[in-house]
């Protein structure tokens, strides 16, 4: 099943998500669903709350990345009740974008190396260290779980540029080729 992507505005978007257990209802459904959901939506992660669900799971498939980075190959994992437990005090600015905020791209500055502890679909513990375009797009779908929004990261300046560009974009002004879900 395809789920409409949660749009900017919307109040689960803003909630700090719940840790699961492996007998979550429907869990593997879900997850099945939370890939053709990304694949429909051209995405490279997807996290639980952008499909309404406030849960703290994750997907990441960074294969599409894979010609300019390299070690984005066969990159493509779900994260379970993640925690980042260590970071770099080095920083990297890139443009960042998000399926829940269409058509829009900022500078972001993020640590450049994060260790992070997590399950996998099948409840198997993980700590691992990620670096590069892979630490980045695990932290952009981390803090979709924290309640945290890329555009929360901007500076002071961009934020104030970016009010009246995310007020169009919780009223459906904008063209995707995607399902999404407005705020109510």
């Amino acid at each position: 099943m395809i789920y409409p992507i949660v749009i900017y505005g919307s109040p689960i978007l803003r909630k700090v998500a719940q840790e699961i257990d492996k007998d979550y209802p429907g869990l593997n459904e879900f997850i099945k669903d939370m890939w053709e959901t990304m694949y429909q939506s051209d995405g490279l992660g997807l996290a639980a709350p952008q499909v309404g669900k406030s849960i703290r799971l994750f997907v990441i498939d960074g294969e599409p990345l894979e010609e300019d980075e390299p070690s984005l190959k066969n990159f493509k994992k779900v994260f379970i009740n993640a925690k980042i437990i260590d970071k770099s005090i080095e920083t990297v600015s890139l443009a960042e974008g998000c399926l829940s905020i269409p058509n829009l791209r900022e500078e972001v500055s993020r640590p450049s190396k994060i260790r992070i502890e997590y399950y996998d679909e099948n409840f198997n513990h993980h700590d691992e260290w990620y670096e590069g375009v892979a630490a980045r797009v695990i932290q952009h779908e981390y803090d979709h779980t924290d309640g945290i929004l890329y555009t929360d990261k901007v500076s002071p300046l961009t934020k104030r540029l970016l009010k009246g560009k995310l007020a169009s974009i919780s009223k459906g002004k904008f063209s995707v080729d995607y399902k999404y879900r407005l705020p109510k």
